[in-house]
């Protein structure tokens, strides 16, 4: 038992008011390198089914695609415009 709290001593604490998160740059990483990856990756897959004919899908997974990056931009709206929405509502 002794060891045990010999070993939590000498761990490290962590500091208050640390470096955290920045949550900017990861942001940026993601809207830099994640979403056009993505975003290739669904014009391959639409042009694959649209050259087996499949049109009626390729609308219809395009549809759903932009539906999806709007509800994608709605909610980045919310995480930047969220706290001057709250404000603006409640007062």
């Amino acid at each position: 038992m002794q060891h045990v709290s010999s070993m939590m001593e000498l761990a490290p604490s962590p500091s208050p008011g640390g470096q955290g998160v920045n949550t900017d740059k990861v942001l940026g990483f993601f809207v830099k390198n994640i979403v056009p990856i993505l975003l290739a990756a669904l014009g391959v897959i639409f042009i694959g089914r649209a050259g087996k004919g499949e049109m009626s899908k390729v609308m219809t997974s395009s549809a759903i695609a932009i539906v999806g990056l709007l509800f994608i931009a709605g909610a980045g709206a919310f995480f930047f415009f969220g706290e001057y929405l709250v404000n603006l509502i409640f007062g």
